[in-house]
């Protein structure tokens, strides 16, 4: 790790969740068991998150999205791509945000842009957050594999994630973020290039059940660099 990812990961204590379901949850139980404050958000009220805070303990508590992206110094938002509308902005200019969403046509309705390829739902997330720093990430492993790869640096096993982002600053949080919940990162290029990460390619979910068509079946495979660059470079719009 780098000079500057090592004070990155000094300065950062406290990080912000918007959406707090599968992947969202997971990270911040990630994040508590590496060191950080957590502080959680949904859209149903922070009175539903109870439970989860009483789990994760006397560093995670819940408000509202506003508040969760103030408190945060990094943001993870996990909401349903239809709602980024909703995403605050004005307490997370300046932050780097980590964005989850994937695009499901069933649940999201359609987006004429995302269907016809001129841009990505990262790209949509940053062009709304437009004084924050957008860094895809965590969106093409399964929430179960995710909780269940993590291991300390330096492991034999341990697994690489792919991020995107157009930030080189945001990216390099984003490598300390990962590296102290555990993973390392393999940086898959700009916001535009996060498509190669997205459901339907081949770094998508497969990759960490080791091939297995139910990926959820899995109780996950680790995966290294050289993996998931070649799945990376093997994606077809």
């Amino acid at each position: 790790m780098s000079g500057l990812a090592r004070r990155l990961m000094v300065f950062m204590t406290t990080v912000g969740f918007i959406g707090s379901g599968n992947i969202g949850g997971t990270v911040a139980r990630l994040a508590v068991a590496a060191g950080y404050d957590v502080v959680l958000s949904n859209s149903r009220g922070p009175q539903t998150l109870k439970e989860l805070v009483d789990e994760l303990g006397p560093k995670a508590s819940a408000g509202t999205s506003a508040e969760a992206a103030a408190a945060g110094d990094l943001v993870v938002v996990s909401i349903p791509l239809k709602a980024y509308r909703d995403i605050p902005v004005e307490p997370l200019a300046g932050k780097t945000v980590l964005d989850t969403n994937n695009y499901y046509t069933q649940r999201d309705g359609a987006f004429p842009e995302l269907d016809a390829a001129s841009t990505t739902s990262s790209e949509l997330l940053q062009r709304h957050l437009t004084t924050s720093k957008v860094v895809k990430a965590f969106n093409n492993i399964y929430f179960e594999h995710l909780r269940a790869l993590a291991r300390p640096t330096g492991a034999a096993d341990r697994s690489v994630l792919a991020i995107a982002g157009d930030d080189a600053g945001a990216k390099g949080e984003t490598t300390a973020f990962l590296d102290r919940i555990g993973y390392d990162t393999v940086d898959a290029g700009s916001l535009a290039d996060g498509w190669r990460l997205q459901p339907g390619t081949p770094s998508y979910g497969f990759l960490y059940s080791g091939g297995i068509e139910n990926f959820w079946e899995s109780p996950g495979v680790p995966v290294d660099a050289a993996a998931l660059r070649a799945k990376l470079a093997a994606a077809q719009r």
